[in-house]
């Protein structure tokens, strides 16, 4: 599969992951449900990562490869937390789009930390996301 099929899919998984959330979040702490949700990533994709596994995988990481997935990992668990809160606070299709602002932050942070290529393709997309947020927002 290409990387559009994945990424049709990630959408997919997320779109769903928010109404389950939605549903799940309701009547207890949003920290709880986070965590449990963490628990069952963690074991899910250990159990994958397993399974799925290729000659030579949990060879010996580089210090720089654990620096920055486990720095992904803080980033991942404060996203989620927030994303959680924010729906037990609010509607799920005003929090989603807020939350994919990430998109329109990725294309800025790409281009700046990454080496990206600034395209006006781009500032378009990043440009009507951020609008298409926004509309929503104040809906």
């Amino acid at each position: 599969m290409t990387w559009l099929t994945w990424s049709l899919l990630s959408a997919l998984f997320a779109a769903a992951t928010a109404i389950l959330a939605k549903l799940g979040v309701e009547g207890i702490d949003a920290n709880l449900a986070t965590a449990i949700r963490t628990t069952v990533v963690v074991l899910f994709t250990w159990l994958f990562a397993y399974g799925a596994r290729q000659p030579g995988t949990f060879q010996a990481l580089s210090n720089k490869t654990w620096l920055f997935l486990v720095l992904s990992g803080f980033a991942t668990g404060l996203s989620w937390l927030c994303y959680f809160r924010a729906l037990q606070l609010g509607p799920a299709s005003r929090v989603a789009p807020i939350d994919k602002l990430s998109v329109a932050l990725v294309i800025v942070f790409g281009i700046l930390f990454l080496g990206e290529k600034f395209t006006w393709g781009k500032a378009l997309g990043g440009t009507l996301i951020v609008a298409g947020a926004i509309a929503i927002a104040l809906e």
